[in-house]
């Protein structure tokens, strides 16, 4: 606590925190760690809400200067819906940073909520499990990678403590806690069968490997049989094992009887004995008397999927175990009698990986992850599901735990995003309104008019084009729904007098949708496949074309009147075909493709035929392609894997000057505009950021502009206004 805090009686605390909270000025400019410390306590809707925003992207704010807080507040406070509070927060002064270049206009909220309370990203790759402990009186994290390594992370304040545990060779696939000999320790378990036990206290090994895994150890618990600690681990053989762990031997025979795999353990007490509940391949769970090494009943079934994650908790004062499967369900089984309990428990729409339990406001609950990169949580007297999922995780969740701190019951989730997130359990007051919209990925946008109104056109991974209001940032009408499969692109035109988009999905189609009425034009255009990935717009012998490019390494040109192909495809890629755009050369419309065979070709649409050769030079496969005209000739801006944007003269096949470097990830979207006369691209990628480059200098201008979530989107509106999809969500901005 700070001193000006520590002079005040306790009653006043909370009152000075929210009126700091309260102050845009102090959250832009005051250190990260004395406002994260203080953002537990607040009340009231005013200082709750810029506890949220500024929660919503705190894992940033640590390393970032003050000017970029103010951008990512700014943001934030606009996905919450509060607008007000984004403007205020962007007029901030900063000393020694000029004023905000951009405002934001509006941005949907589909990714934050009031819950989110700590997100860590020290892992560099898939966080596979987590456990929670507490050490000298502090909840903690420990987490487990990818990466091959385990580190902890302190709950209260959102730190890491110390360095990163070292020494398994492979991915960390299992985690346990327990306490041995009045220690806290980690039981962590390896992709290649090690098995490993950390000291918390002192982040030091324990002792040896515990020996004698032939496979992967993918989930590990602990228990105390005897007195004495244990670990259970799986098997890829079927079997479990039991693991002494003050000696580091095994205890007895493995647990034979699964068919399959076993891909999770939970212990836990029945009638006074530790089990161990453990979930196969097999689709079956079993219970295992740890004392005697017996199984205990007969197998639990009803699973149509593989058991990838058990939990054990006390309902209505009877043991249950809450199993999660392959085939999207959860389930609750009474482990005296082996019987389920109720129905499954559907939501989920993909496996789900991981359960955890806890108890929240006196009701046991079971929180559940999933491929579907949701969290959702389940009351198990009712069986129905608590509130709405808490979402936000970028890829499958594979790992949950629960803990309490400062008294509260929270979950903690690892996911595939490489992040580990926390999450409040407890019923709060809703926080700002935030505007939701897709809930995958938004791959693309565009803009058009509709009715003398300006509006964006976005796809996502969730198989849906939207239309919002440029100006309002609110949806007009509902989404436009056919696919059946991620809509990976989008682009608009006008056809017969009327605005339409036209859309590529995995499922191997393009759509036209009449944008005045939201209702589909036609048929599918069908003829790819493979997904298609790209889509653009012309006019080829004045007619309305679409210009698609899909995974089968072909371009289609389509007559939008008509829906009907036009020639042959045109092919000479030799792998998918990820990017389109057009423009005219020569008086002639051409399209320009990119592809994951590193190359950008140049094609005829008149002809068919490919001008000139490949450009080549991209390390990479190549993303995103945009056109422009910079010193009076046309050029092609690309974007790609090997994490540059290059810019290509289309009239001479030559690249125009250097790369332009400095993403540090790949750059999944590219588009350009005029600003002050002059040509201008903008960038976008995985690196949560975008940059605006000069086209005639090849330098970047402007500040770079950070987001909490990959961009994949990006697009300027002919009012100048910068839209920008990242993760599930859309930001409009505009220049200052």
């Amino acid at each position: 606590m700070s001193d000006d805090l520590q002079s005040i009686g306790p009653g006043c605390e909370s009152a000075v925190v929210g009126g700091r909270l309260a102050d845009p000025g102090w959250l832009v400019n005051t250190d990260p760690v004395q406002v994260l410390e203080v953002l537990g306590g607040v009340v009231g809707r005013e200082e709750v809400l810029a506890a949220a925003v500024y929660r919503a992207s705190a894992r940033l704010h640590g390393n970032a200067d003050a000017g970029v807080r103010r951008q990512l507040l700014a943001l934030d406070a606009a996905r919450y819906g509060d607008h007000g509070l984004a403007a205020r927060i962007t007029a901030v002064p900063v000393e020694g940073e000029p004023a905000a270049r951009w405002g934001v206009d509006w941005a949907t909220g589909g990714m934050v909520t009031r819950q989110l309370r700590h997100t860590f990203t020290a892992h560099t790759s898939a966080v596979c499990a987590v456990a929670t402990a507490v050490v000298d009186g502090r909840p903690v994290i420990v987490s487990g990678s990818r990466d091959k390594t385990v580190r902890v992370w302190d709950l209260t304040t959102g730190q890491q403590v110390g360095e990163p545990l070292t020494g398994h060779t492979s991915n960390v696939c299992a985690v346990a806690t327990t306490v041995m000999d009045d220690r806290p320790i980690a039981v962590t378990g390896s992709w290649y069968g090690t098995a490993r036990v950390w000291d918390l206290a002192t982040s030091r090994p324990v002792d040896e490997l515990l020996t004698g895994h032939t496979n992967g150890v993918y989930a590990v618990a602990t228990a105390v049989v005897d007195d004495r600690p244990v670990a259970v681990t799986d098997s890829r053989h079927g079997t479990v094992g039991v693991w002494d762990l003050a000696t580091g031997r095994s205890v007895g025979e493995p647990l034979a009887g699964h068919t399959g795999s076993v891909l999770a353990v939970a212990t836990g007490m029945v009638d006074g004995r530790p089990v161990a509940v453990t979930g196969s391949e097999d689709e079956t769970v079993r219970v295992w008397d740890l004392t005697t090494g017996q199984p205990i009943g007969e197998p639990l079934t009803g699973h149509t999927g593989a058991v990838c994650a058990v939990a054990v908790a006390a309902a209505d004062g009877r043991p249950v175990a809450v199993t999660g499967s392959e085939d999207e369900t959860v389930r609750v089984w009474d482990l005296t009698t082996g019987q389920p309990i109720g129905e499954p428990l559907t939501g989920h729409t993909g496996a789900v990986c991981a359960v955890a339990t806890a108890v929240v406001d006196g009701r046991p609950v079971a929180v559940t992850g999933s491929v579907d990169e949701t969290v959702r949580v389940w009351d198990l007297a009712t069986g129905q599901q608590v509130g709405e999922p808490l979402t936000g995780h970028t890829s499958g969740v594979s790992a949950v735990a629960t803990a309490v701190v400062d008294g509260r019951p929270v979950a903690v989730t690892g996911s595939r995003d490489r992040t580990v997130r926390v999450w409040g359990l407890a019923a709060g007051q809703q926080v700002g309104e935030p505007l939701t919209g897709h809930t995958g990925w938004a791959w693309a946008v565009a803009t058009a008019v509709v009715d003398d109104r300006p509006v964006a056109v976005t796809g996502s991974w969730d198989g849906t084009v939207r239309v919002w209001g440029l100006a309002t940032g609110r949806p007009a009408g509902e989404p436009l729904t056919g696919h059946t499969g991620w809509v990976w692109a989008v682009a608009t035109t006008v056809v017969g007098g009327r605005p339409v988009a036209v859309s590529g999905s995995v499922d191997e189609t393009a759509r036209v949708w009449d944008l005045a009425t939201g209702q589909q034009v036609g048929e599918p255009l069908t003829g790819h496949t493979s997904g298609v990935c790209a889509v653009a717009v012309a006019a080829v012998d004045g007619r309305p074309v679409a210009v698609t490019g899909s995974r089968d390494r072909t371009v289609r040109v389509w007559d939008l009147a008509t829906g009907q192909p036009i020639g042959e495809p045109l092919s000479g890629h030799t792998r998918g075909v990820t990017a389109v755009a057009t423009t005219v050369l020569d008086d002639r419309p051409v399209a320009v493709t990119g592809s994951v065979d590193e190359t950008v070709r140049v094609w005829d649409l008149a002809t068919g035929r490919q001008v000139g050769e490949p450009l080549t030079g991209h390390t990479g496969a190549v993303c995103a392609v945009a056109v422009a005209a910079a010193d009076g000739r046309p050029v092609a801006v690309t974007g790609s894997v090997d994490e540059t944007v290059r810019v290509w003269d289309l009239a001479t096949g030559q690249q125009v000057g250097e790369p332009l470097t400095g993403h540090t990830g790949r750059v999944w979207a590219v588009a350009t505009t005029v600003v002050g006369g002059r040509p201008v691209a903008v960038s976008g990628s995985v690196d949560e950021t975008v940059r605006i480059w000069d086209l005639t200098t090849g330098q970047q201008i402007t500040p770079l502009l950070f987001f909490p979530e990959p961009v994949l989107a990006v697009e300027v509106a002919p009012g100048g206004e910068l839209l920008v999809g990242f993760g599930w969500e859309l930001a409009c901005m505009s220049p200052r």
